[in-house]
C-alpha cells in the first residue's frame, strides 16, 4: 500500500496542475481585461504585464459618460428587454411544454418534433424573413423585435427542458385534479408551475443572461443610439471618439457589464445545476 501511495499522489497533483494552468489559460484574458480597465491607453498594450501600476479609476469616470447617452441609459434598454423577455419565455414555453407533456391533440409527435427540428437552424437562417416582416410591420427600431417573438415560444430548447421536467411529473396528479372538477387551465396553473420551481428559475436564468449579452439581434433592429444596449453601445467605443477608439474606457464599461451576470449566475447557480439535472434526468 506505501508504495501505491506515493504514485497516486503524484497523478493527483499532476491532475491538478493541469487543471490549474488550463484555468489559469482561460482566466487570463478576463484578468487581462479587467486590469487594462486602470490602464491609460498608451500603455494597455505598450505593458505586457497585467497588473497596471496604479489603480486610476478616470476610465470608468470617462467610460461612463464617453458617448453622447450616459451608460445609465443602456443598462435600462438591457434590463427592460432582459426581463420583458423573461416573463415572455417563462410565459408561452411553459404552456407549450404543457401541452406537449400533458395534453392529447391531433399531431403532437410531429409538432414536437418539428420544434425540436428548430434547434438545429441557426439564427442566421431566420434573420433575413425576420427583418422583411418586421420592417412591414414598422417595428425596426424598436424593442418590439427583440421582445414580441419570446411570447411566441420561439425557444426550443426551453420548451424540450420544461416538457422533460413536466413528464417527471406523476399523471395521477392531473386525474385527481380532474377528478375533482380542475380543467387543463387550472392543473397547469394551480399543479404544474407550483412544482415546476426549479426548471422554471433555469429557464429565467438562462433567458436573462443571454438576452442580456445579445449583439445580433440589437444591432440588426436598433438604430438610435438611445436605444442602444450594454453590448451596442460597447461596440460604439471603437472608432467612436473622432477616429480614435477607446480602449481604456471600453475595458472600463465592458468590465461593469458583466457585473450583473456575475451576480445573477453566483446567485442562482444552484438552481440552474438542479434545473439541467432535473429537467435532463426525468422522464
Amino acid at each position: 500500500m506505501s508504495r501505491h501511495k506515493p504514485t497516486g499522489m503524484r497523478t493527483q497533483v499532476a491532475r491538478h496542475s493541469i487543471l490549474f494552468i488550463a484555468a489559469m489559460c482561460m482566466i487570463y484574458p478576463l484578468l487581462w481585461m479587467i486590469m487594462s480597465s486602470f490602464k491609460d491607453d498608451a500603455v494597455i498594450f505598450s505593458d505586457p504585464t497585467a497588473l497596471p501600476r496604479t489603480f486610476d479609476l478616470s476610465n470608468y469616470r470617462e467610460g461612463w459618460t464617453a458617448l453622447r447617452v450616459s451608460f445609465t441609459t443602456f443598462y435600462a434598454n438591457s434590463f427592460l428587454i432582459s426581463i420583458f423577455a423573461v416573463i415572455g419565455n417563462l410565459m408561452a414555453c411553459s404552456l407549450t411544454a404543457f401541452a406537449f407533456a400533458r395534453l392529447e391533440f391531433r399531431g403532437r409527435k410531429i409538432f414536437f418534433a418539428l420544434m425540436m427540428a428548430t434547434l438545429m437552424l441557426p439564427y442566421h437562417v431566420t434573420l433575413v424573413p425576420q427583418y422583411v416582416l418586421f420592417q412591414k410591420f414598422g417595428w425596426v427600431n424598436t424593442f418590439y423585435p427583440l421582445i414580441v417573438p419570446k411570447y411566441l415560444a420561439v425557444d426550443a430548447f426551453f420548451i424540450f427542458l420544461m416538457v422533460q421536467f413536466f413528464r417527471g411529473i406523476p399523471r395521477e396528479i392531473d386525474e385527481a385534479a380532474i377528478m375533482d372538477g380542475c380543467g387543463p387551465w387550472r392543473i397547469y396553473w394551480k399543479i404544474m408551475l407550483p412544482l415546476s420551481t426549479p426548471v422554471l428559475a433555469t429557464a429565467a436564468i438562462f433567458s436573462f443572461i443571454w438576452t442580456y449579452d445579445d449583439f445580433l439581434g440589437p444591432l440588426i433592429y436598433l438604430n438610435d443610439i438611445n436605444l442602444y444596449t450594454v453590448p451596442l453601445a460597447l461596440r460604439a467605443f471603437v472608432d467612436g471618439g473622432g477616429g480614435q477608439s477607446l480602449y481604456g474606457p471600453l475595458f472600463a464599461m465592458s468590465t461593469l457589464s458583466l457585473v450583473p451576470v456575475f451576480i445573477v449566475f453566483l446567485a442562482f447557480q444552484k438552481l440552474i445545476i438542479r434545473g439541467v439535472a432535473l429537467g435532463a434526468l426525468k422522464r
